[in-house]
């Protein structure tokens, strides 16, 4: 199997493969020669320079290193090409097995209205908005009052927040239809955007689904993600600490009733916007999610063995009611940023590597001491995973695993969520996707991890230095008698001895 990806996830879908007994196969661009991922695969093949488009994003060399390691399948991770319609396509025409969704059930999800067009069908709760791409500003304009302001103005073919633009009268609609479609363009390749109406602090809540060749679907229960910046997520927990069971079993089924109706197979993720009292369909991704792991901890599933297992035409291991909930688990995100100065990307040489131990801890990813951390590709390092038998048990769990994570010579996100885990409105459960924004206290009076590391060397070198100087001043003062003695020897006024 080659595996079309980089860093933490190439080296997690390797290890599951390896316990199936499957041959693994890695690419590399010449910055990730000696990544983790290439050393642990049995074969490894580089692909390209650095720039993701001439590597990881280069779909005829990727099929070329398949063909030559004679790979029967391919695994696209997350990011990169996992959800392109055409790789999956190439892949199969290519007489191998893509472990991903169909090309159809990727290409309708990926397109926002289509998408919300198949749900209403379906069933499944949508976001008041448009239902087709807008023509023109004016078609914007129109859109929006009847929604109701404020709206979102989003891409019909994107997603992590770009190509979207918040607009809350109709005075703003014809600069934010113009700076979202370019954004959107540049972005995706296509400027087609629509109209949703902006719910003001929602929660982000998520359901991992799962579906087989064989018409079966399930669901593993839903993920917390409200904890985000620049609509990227910072933490994720599951279960949600603000469903009940009644809740959660209806999200579920609408979760299901949407993987149904684009004839999903593999693993998948609905997500939601929760407002009101009211869950929404907000998108979903047809790939592996980053935060799988607080799933599998919370559920004892490995979701890529279910993914190798179903791509190979066997059912799913488990039906609805034997899928078991059991505990809590949060995982944090450990990004090479710079949280306290606006999250500015920190690049750097990974001089040191502690990671945390002990029951319930979890550490997936991709450095190692002496990585090279620059701006190619995403600031993603790793993931840090903790499960309890409840969400209090998890929190003080995480609180310990991130105190014994040291990772020296880049700054990253450990500081900031730690005093996230702290943070009253977490540790009660209120929260939204602009928690950030409401807790700018999070953000005061601290130092990047780099610059603390700058401090702390600096320090350590002045205390060398006044410790150098005072040890000459007392060998200096030791040696005056010494010094007078041998003067007055020389000029005959000595004692015997000095």
């Amino acid at each position: 199997m080659l595996v079309a990806n980089r860093g933490e996830i190439a080296a997690r879908v390797i290890r599951g493969a390896r316990e199936l007994g499957i041959r693994t196969i890695a690419v590399f661009s010449e910055a990730d020669r000696t990544s983790p991922h290439v050393l642990h695969a049995d074969e490894a093949y580089a692909i390209g320079p650095a720039p993701a488009s001439e590597s990881y994003l280069a779909v005829d060399k990727l099929l070329d290193v398949a063909r030559r390691a004679g790979a029967v399948a391919v695994h696209p991770g997350y990011g990169f090409l996992s959800e392109r319609g055409d790789f999956a396509e190439a892949v199969e025409q290519a007489g191998m097995t893509f472990v991903g969704p169909p090309a159809a059930a990727i290409r309708a999800m990926g397109d926002k209205t289509e998408a919300r067009r198949r749900m209403r069908a379906a069933g499944v709760p949508v976001v008041p908005g448009t239902d087709s791409p807008l023509a023109s500003s004016q078609e914007a304009e129109e859109a929006a009052c009847e929604a109701g302001f404020p709206v979102v103005l989003k891409a019909s073919a994107g997603g992590g927040g770009k190509g979207m633009r918040v607009v809350r009268t109709a005075n703003e609609v014809g600069d934010a239809f113009a700076a979202a479609a370019r954004e959107a363009q540049a972005a995706f390749g296509d400027a087609s955007i629509y109209v949703e109406r902006f719910l003001e602090r929602p929660r982000h809540i998520e359901v991992q689904v799962f579906a087989d060749r064989r018409g079966n679907v399930v669901h593993l229960f839903e993920r917390e993600c409200s904890i985000q910046r620049r609509h990227q997520k910072l933490l994720e927990e599951a279960p949600s600490p603000l469903l009940g069971p009644g809740e959660r079993e209806r999200i579920g089924e609408a979760a299901v009733r949407a993987a149904r109706a684009v004839e999903y197979v593999g693993a998948g993720t609905v997500e939601f916007l929760y407002h009101g009292g009211e869950f929404f369909f907000l998108e979903m991704n047809t790939r592996l999610q980053v935060e799988h792991p607080v799933t599998e901890m919370i559920t004892g599933a490995d979701l890529v063995e279910w993914q190798f297992r179903v791509a190979s035409g066997e059912p799913l291991p488990l039906r609805q009611e034997e899928v078991p909930l059991h505990g809590h688990a949060i995982e944090c995100r450990i990004t090479s940023e710079s949280p306290f100065e606006g999250f500015l990307p920190a690049t750097g040489v990974v001089r040191e590597l502690t990671l945390p131990g002990g029951p319930g801890v979890r550490w997936d990813g991709g450095i190692a001491v002496g990585a090279e951390i620059g701006l190619h590709y995403d600031p993603l390092l790793g993931k840090l995973v903790a499960h309890g038998r409840d969400r209090a048990a998890a929190v003080r769990r995480m609180i310990g695993a991130l105190a014994e994570l040291r990772i020296g010579g880049v700054s990253t996100s450990a500081p900031l969520l730690a005093r996230v885990l702290d943070e009253p409105d977490f540790l009660a459960g209120r929260l939204s996707t602009s928690y950030l924004d409401d807790h700018a206290e999070l953000f005061e009076d601290d130092l990047s991890e780099s610059r603390r590391d700058a401090l702390l060397v600096a320090a350590a070198l002045l205390e060398h230095r006044r410790r150098r100087e005072r040890r000459v001043r007392r060998i200096t003062r030791e040696a005056r008698p010494f010094a007078a003695w041998r003067r007055s020897l020389l000029f005959g006024t000595a004692p015997a001895t000095p």
